[in-house]
């Protein structure tokens, strides 16, 4: 097609032109699609971390309405669940399973001669485990009371292996401890955060610290319930006439962390779509330039028959050369800077080739030659429109 032809020669006669104007739509492409790419991959990543949590409701008490710890508004005996109050929350869930779980820190040292540490200790009764979802990367359960599981982190940090020996307490005061099991690790969890603790039964805890009250109730909630309605139910049984414990529900609290972060993906993509607005700029300046520079060519092929739309066609089809170039390289581009930035900043790239990297990518790709286009029309109707006889008499 001549117009397709005469729309190329004019981007070979200002190759330097036209690269900066695809360099400005190359740039706009790979902010928009590589900070697609870094908020799925965050999303992804939070994701895969809490999918293991989703199906939980997490009962702690109530301290109060004030804020933060040792807020007002609640005696002593509000910061425990009593073993009633438990009873009250395993009947009301059922068939769901109610976890009571006790928890502090403690001073401990691993091994003989080993540094003083400090590190969170749970105690679950070991039927619970299973339902827990704990999964071990050696060894396995805990049944008697001189034995302990240690989270992944925790196992790490302190070079322990299964049959390791942690004395609890200062100078071993509390006894000591032998390591059957190390627990994979679980990332951010809204029941227990076991990679950087040690789990212990629940008797063992019991006899070491005289504690039988607990610091929370995780309730697995089976297939076929809802975590709402759960929530509900506890809420209904124990806050009839104060407010004695509070409730989370685990899937809502995920919504919300999945809505601000596709809310903060948005914000960082409109920050990245100001490049592409700026360069769309500069494709609307440099398509002017190339009508005005023209305007004896366009009144010349004006005089001999040519079409209005086919003058536009040729100004778009210009637009639409540097706008595919620009884009499609700043696709490939945006890929190359999405792996850099997820490596960098989530030290992982497994979420990189995925559905979503390929829709924010070629979203990319399309407001770049959406904006070429749009860039490209007024300079083209404004070149189509031109009289005739005063573009023949243009200098």
């Amino acid at each position: 097609m001549i117009f397709w032809e005469i729309a190329k020669r004019n981007i070979r006669l200002h190759f330097l032109r036209s690269t900066l104007a695809m360099l400005g739509i190359v740039i706009g492409v790979v902010a928009i699609a590589s900070m697609g790419i870094l908020g799925n991959s965050l999303v992804a990543t939070v994701s895969d971390s809490l999918s293991s949590v989703g199906d939980s409701v997490i009962v702690t008490p109530y301290t109060g309405g004030g804020g933060g710890f040792g807020g007002g508004g609640g005696s002593s005996a509000n910061l425990k669940i009593t073993d009633q109050q438990f009873q009250q929350i395993k009947r009301a869930v059922a068939p769901s399973v109610a976890i009571p779980v006790l928890s502090t820190s403690e001073r401990m040292k691993v091994g003989v001669g080993g540094d003083d540490i400090v590190a969170a200790v749970y105690g679950i009764d070991p039927q619970y485990v299973p339902d827990l979802d704990l999964k071990f990367s050696s060894g396995g359960l805990n049944n008697g009371n001189s034995g302990c599981m240690v989270g992944s982190e925790f196992a790490k940090d302190n070079n322990i292996k299964v049959g390791s020996r942690i004395s609890m307490g200062t100078d071993g005061s509390k006894g000591t401890l032998r390591v059957t099991g190390i627990i994979e690790e679980r990332g951010m969890s809204f029941d227990i955060s076991t990679d950087n603790a040690i789990l212990v039964t629940e008797s063992w805890f019991d006899n070491t610290y005289s504690r039988s009250d607990y610091d929370e109730v995780v309730v697995k909630v089976k297939s076929g319930q809802d975590t709402a309605e759960v929530k509900k139910i506890i809420e209904k049984q124990l806050n009839k006439r104060d407010k004695i414990v509070s409730v989370m529900d685990s899937k809502a609290t995920l919504a919300t962390i999945y809505e601000t972060f596709g809310a903060v993906t948005t914000f960082v993509t409109a920050i990245g779509g100001i490049s592409m607005v700026v360069a769309g700029v500069s494709i609307f300046n440099i398509m002017m330039m190339s009508v005005n520079e023209r305007i004896k060519e366009i009144g010349i092929m004006r005089s001999i028959g040519t079409q209005k739309k086919e003058v536009m066609k040729m100004f778009i089809y210009e637009a639409a050369i540097i706008g595919v170039i620009g884009s499609v390289i700043g696709g490939i581009l945006s890929l190359i800077a999405g792996y850099a930035i997820s490596a960098l900043m989530l030290q992982s790239t497994k979420y990189l080739f995925t559905v979503a990297t390929a829709i924010s990518v070629g979203e990319g790709v399309g407001f770049g030659i959406v904006i070429c286009l749009a860039c490209g029309l007024y300079p083209a109707w404004q070149a189509a429109n031109l009289n005739p006889i005063d573009a023949l008499r243009h200098e």
